[in-house]
């Protein structure tokens, strides 16, 4: 036999089949705790690879007959190196190229609307939670959201025979680094963030441009308008028929509000969001957010993580009709869960403040997403 090598996008291709798979990995058990590749029909098997170098005996019995196997581990060797013994002793296995790194950093894109005006497409990451949007209409593009990996939105919007035109950050992000200020300087296209963010580059501030309007896209800026998460949050609406919202409103629950240690006062602007700027938005619109909690439960019969705002209002009903105490009671005991990893530091990048190499951005980018709060049972 011979060990095969998985990417990051075949074992999402299995995710999104619903398709069966054993996972051995062989990271720490604290990590593999606290962040592993997630599917609905994915069973698990943690024993670290220390425990593992004089050969996987002990571990024969516990491993299927009749699933197919992937080794995980941080970086792709030591997963090699167990998936050579396991091949050894007569089990078929895989691993995974590049290793959790590769996971926390693969892009899978899906078409989430088209009508005869614009087309438009969700970058769903995975291994973080994190969703970024490209919206063509004729030879234009905008990104929102973009994640560092800016070479596949261009290499996207030249499939679609458009030049990135307009890049926009619905806020500052604590859980990775954006590559909005990338983005624009290696297409030439115009980068806009709240100023009250504290960027200190060079960019077009939304407290200047309520509207982006080019081509068939009308971009409208609910903001200062739509602040909780972050102080200058805002949320997109495009052509009234797409609501892009940031880290304010996710499928099933909203951005949690205490990253800046000021979980009451951002709180009670979380509050007023939902409940004058939300309120007045029909019920056909569709939400698209910038994380998910739960891949399985958020993906939509389309393929894409998104819904339309009625749905969200019924499924999250006690979110939308607390009393403002009952709702800054529930968003405060919920701040008390863990934070985003490494999240002053990534501020600090995305704020222009500090830099990284490569390297370092994917050490800090490690972990899950922890920026939603109110999510459902």
């Amino acid at each position: 036999m011979t060990v095969k090598k998985w990417t990051a996008a075949d074992v999402t291709e299995k995710m999104l089949n619903k398709e069966n798979l054993f996972i051995l990995d062989v990271r720490n058990v604290s990590d593999f705790e606290d962040w592993k590749i997630e599917g609905e029909n994915f069973d698990y098997l943690n024993v670290p690879y220390f425990e593992l170098l004089d050969g996987v005996e002990e571990i024969k019995s516990k491993l299927p007959s009749d699933r197919e196997i992937l080794v995980v581990c941080a970086k792709e060797g030591s997963s090699m190196l167990v998936a050579d013994m396991l091949d050894e002793e007569g089990i078929e296995t895989a691993y995974l190229s590049g290793g959790m790194k590769s996971w926390s950093e693969h892009l899978h894109q899906t078409k989430v609307y088209e009508d005869e005006k614009i087309k438009v497409y969700q970058f769903v990451r995975v291994g973080k939670g994190c969703l970024s949007y490209m919206v063509v209409s004729d030879d234009e593009a905008l990104i929102v959201d973009p994640a560092r990996f800016v070479d596949q939105y261009m290499e996207a919007a030249k499939a679609e025979g458009a030049k990135i035109t307009h890049i926009v950050d619905s806020h500052l992000h604590a859980d990775h680094i954006s590559g909005g200020k990338e983005l624009a300087d290696a297409t030439g296209g115009s980068y806009y963030l709240m100023k009250s963010e504290g960027a200190v580059f060079d960019f077009n501030p939304f407290e200047d441009h309520e509207k982006i309007v080019f081509k068939d896209i009308e971009l409208e800026v609910l903001a200062v308008k739509t602040p909780g998460h972050t102080p200058g949050s805002v949320s997109f609406f495009v052509n009234k028929k797409l609501l892009f919202s940031g880290d304010t409103i996710f499928v099933s629950g909203l951005g949690r509000p205490d990253l800046g240690n000021k979980v009451r006062e951002w709180a009670n602007d979380l509050y007023n969001t939902v409940y004058t700027k939300v309120s007045g938005i029909a019920d056909d619109v569709i939400v698209l957010p910038s994380h998910y909690a739960d891949f399985d439960t958020e993906l939509n019969e389309d393929g894409y993580i998104g819904d339309t705002l009625g749905n969200i209002r019924t499924r999250n009903e006690k979110m939308f009709t607390a009393s403002r105490e009952a709702f800054l009671d529930d968003v405060e005991k919920s701040a008390s869960s863990v934070k985003p990893p490494n999240f002053e530091e990534i501020i600090m990048i995305n704020r222009g403040v500090q830099d990284a190499d490569r390297a370092r951005k994917q050490e800090l980018e490690i972990g899950p997403n922890r920026c939603a709060v109110h999510h459902t049972d």
